[in-house]
């Protein structure tokens, strides 16, 4: 389970969000180098300042990068990983890395797709079981 320090808080919510997300270049070029991650990098950070987020670990492979984020419940995944992907793409293109330029044609670096997962927290079963274990006599069961 999370400890308190772990917990952010708003006005009136308290919160514990993180996602792991995981990107990959268009055709799943092996494109990715120091160089490139150092930038992919640097404009993560900031992207997840501006939308109030915590970029708290990145990684790469030469053919994906792996981000794990903590974002408050007013920031949509979908709308942080457009602008995330979006931004980083335009600022690589305009770095004209030869790996890059090499690998890579058009105005496009990221696949369309990508992959995210909640982590933090307790097991999904255990949250259950507690959820279950709340249920008063006057409770609705189905």
């Amino acid at each position: 389970m999370a400890k308190a320090t772990d917990f952010h808080r708003g006005r009136h919510v308290v919160y514990n969000l993180n996602a792991h997300l995981v990107f990959v270049p268009k055709y799943r070029r092996k494109v990715i180098s120091a160089n490139v991650f150092s930038v992919l990098r640097s404009t993560f950070e900031a992207v997840c300042h501006d939308f109030g987020c915590e970029l708290k670990e990145a990684w790469h492979e030469d053919d994906h990068v792996h981000l794990l984020v903590s974002y408050p419940p007013k920031v949509a995944l979908s709308t942080l990983v457009n602008s995330l992907k979006g931004v980083s793409a335009r600022l690589l293109r305009a770095a004209d890395l030869p790996e890059v330029r090499a690998k890579l044609y058009g105005e496009h670096f990221w696949s369309p797709s990508y992959c995210v997962v909640s982590c933090g927290g307790a097991p999904l079963e255990i949250v259950k079981r507690y959820v279950q274990q709340q249920r008063g006599e006057a409770s609705y069961s189905p």
